[in-house]
């Protein structure tokens, strides 16, 4: 018995674009391609699909899984390896945590605070994690991600600090609106989703303006970087697949 790539998407709970990014690296090939070019999984490739999507679960990046699964490295190594990296992760995420309370008090006139140095001001940022960032992104989508990047870098030079604060204010209040949304169990295809997706888009667009398949595309790295999972499941856990569907309907409807 055998799965269209649609059926197994949908039955696991990720994107098409997934599974052919998992194919196209060699970590989950389909059994075969169809006449109509289609990729079709047997029962060996779930399973292999599968315990990927568990490793992945736990924060494992894909060169990680790849080495789990291939034999290379067993399981418990690259899971000290990863709590290690986990932990100085928790360590920046507190020292950004902090810097951004401290900015806050600074911002409302808290005489108590001593103002930030630019030193502090930029305390728990990590520019090699970025760089991870630019690579998945450019990887995954090719050079013409690059270009995207190199003009995200620009507009972000441009701006002063209270564009900045403002951007992370907005970027704050639209997570709170998904939440609301989806704690009230609205469909993401509904005009209430759509209409706070819609500020996203303006809102990614002062960096760099995608169209249909790089938004749904970063709908997907929403869901697929552990990182920025992290980031909205822990706003509310499974936000993150949450916004991604309702990026995925609006580039659809609205960007195609």
């Amino acid at each position: 018995m055998s799965w269209s790539i649609v059926e197994v998407a949908r039955h696991a709970g990720v994107s098409s674009r997934t599974l052919r990014h998992y194919d196209d690296i060699g970590l989950v090939p389909p059994a075969y391609v169809g006449s109509n070019g289609y990729r079709y999984y047997e029962r060996e490739q779930l399973h292999r699909l599968q315990e990927v999507l568990v490793l992945r679960e736990l924060g494992l990046p894909l060169d990680a899984v790849a080495r789990v699964l291939d034999g290379t490295r067993d399981r418990a190594a690259v899971l000290r390896e990863h709590r290690a990296a986990l932990l100085v992760e928790r360590d920046r995420i507190a020292r950004l945590a902090d810097t951004v309370g401290r900015t806050i008090a600074e911002i409302e006139g808290d005489d108590t605070m001593t103002p930030l140095t630019p030193e502090e001001l930029f305390d728990g940022f990590d520019a090699e994690k970025q760089k991870e960032y630019e690579a998945e992104l450019v990887e995954r989508y090719g050079p013409q991600a690059q270009e995207k990047i190199d003009e995200s870098w620009k507009r972000v030079g441009a701006m002063g600090k209270a564009d900045a604060d403002r951007i992370q204010a907005e970027l704050a209040q639209r997570d709170q609106d998904y939440a609301a949304l989806f704690d009230a169990g609205v469909d993401p295809s509904d005009p209430r989703v759509q209409e706070v997706t819609a500020g996203h888009y303006r809102w990614v667009c002062e960096f760099w303006t995608p169209n249909a398949e790089t938004f749904a595309g970063l709908g997907d790295l929403y869901v697929d970087s552990p990182e920025f999972k992290a980031r909205y499941d822990a706003v509310r856990p499974g936000l993150a697949e949450y916004v991604r569907d309702a990026m995925a309907v609006y580039a659809v409807e609205t960007l195609a």
